[in-house]
Parts: structure tokens; C-alpha cells; sequence
């Protein structure tokens, strides 16, 4: 009986020395696991020192972070991750487009004033552009291009629809 106790003692003794004598991961097989979650982000690092993610660098968003700081979390032997990475900050958005008329409002009223006497035809600015647009026999088209290259505006587009 003895003898037994003894043995029992002896393998009571070995198995719980087996168990604190847990395989630690190395930092080296740590910084390996980490550095491949990180990659996918080239201007991300990654270091691990004393079993410590130490996470730097920048990242596109805030979910591109957050997500490499919750792969890092869940590499068994890693016991915390220090997060020092940034989020790049989105450039602002351009000033809108100024749309205002290149065309004097003189001269589009000169040109509303040239074509006065043919109420189809209208005088607009479209894309920052002189346009005259309507429908109107061939014989007052002539009459209209007269009038208005007379009074020297430019460039215009004659949109005029010529109907015999």
C-alpha cells in the first residue's frame, strides 16, 4: 500500500509538472503570426515583444484597424496589443464648381434684343455658352444670323431648327 501511495504521489507529482511546463510561443513565432495579419496594409507594423502586439503604422479606415487589432487579439500567446496606428485622414471634398455664365449679360441681352421680332426662337446660355434655339423658316434664319453676327458677340451655337 505504501508502494502505491508512493506511485500516486509520484504521478500526481510529473502531471502537474506537465502542466505548468506549458510550450510558451516565442516572440519569434508571435512577430511571424502578426506580421502576416498586417500585410494586407503596407503602411501597418506590427512588433511583439514579451508576448505584446505593439501595432503601428497607418490605416485606410477605421475598420481596416479595428480589424487587424481583433486578428491580433485572437493569436494565441499574444497577451495584449497596444494600439499606436493612425487613420488617414480623408482629403476634403473639392469646392464645388462655380457654374456662373461666361457670357456677359449684356451681350445675351443685345442678342434677345436682335431676335425680338421672332417669338420662336429663345437666346439661353447652355454650358456657359451662347445658344439660340427655335424653329424658324430659312429666310428668317438668314435674317437672324445677320443680326446677331452683326453686333460681333462671338462665338455662339446656332441651334435654330430651319423649317421650308
Amino acid at each position: 500500500m505504501k508502494k502505491t501511495i508512493t506511485m500516486s504521489a509520484l504521478a500526481l507529482a510529473i502531471s502537474f509538472g506537465a502542466i505548468s511546463c506549458k510550450k510558451k510561443v516565442s516572440d519569434a513565432e508571435l512577430q511571424t503570426q502578426a506580421t502576416t495579419i498586417v500585410t494586407a496594409t503596407p503602411t501597418a507594423t506590427v512588433e511583439v515583444k514579451e508576448g505584446v502586439a505593439h501595432l503601428g503604422g497607418t490605416f485606410a479606415t477605421q475598420a481596416e484597424k479595428d480589424a487587424a487589432v481583433k486578428s491580433l487579439k485572437e493569436i494565441k500567446g499574444v497577451k495584449d496589443v497596444h494600439d499606436m496606428a493612425t487613420v488617414e485622414v480623408a482629403p476634403p471634398p473639392p469646392p464645388p464648381v462655380e457654374t456662373a455664365s461666361a457670357v456677359d449679360p449684356m451681350v445675351q441681352q443685345k442678342v434677345q434684343d436682335a431676335v425680338k421680332d421672332f417669338p420662336s426662337v429663345k437666346v439661353e446660355v447652355v454650358k456657359g455658352e451662347l445658344t439660340l434655339t427655335g424653329n424658324v423658316s430659312s429666310a428668317q434664319a438668314r435674317k437672324i444670323k445677320e443680326s446677331v453676327d452683326a453686333l460681333k458677340v462671338g462665338k455662339y451655337n446656332n441651334n435654330l431648327v430651319v423649317k421650308n
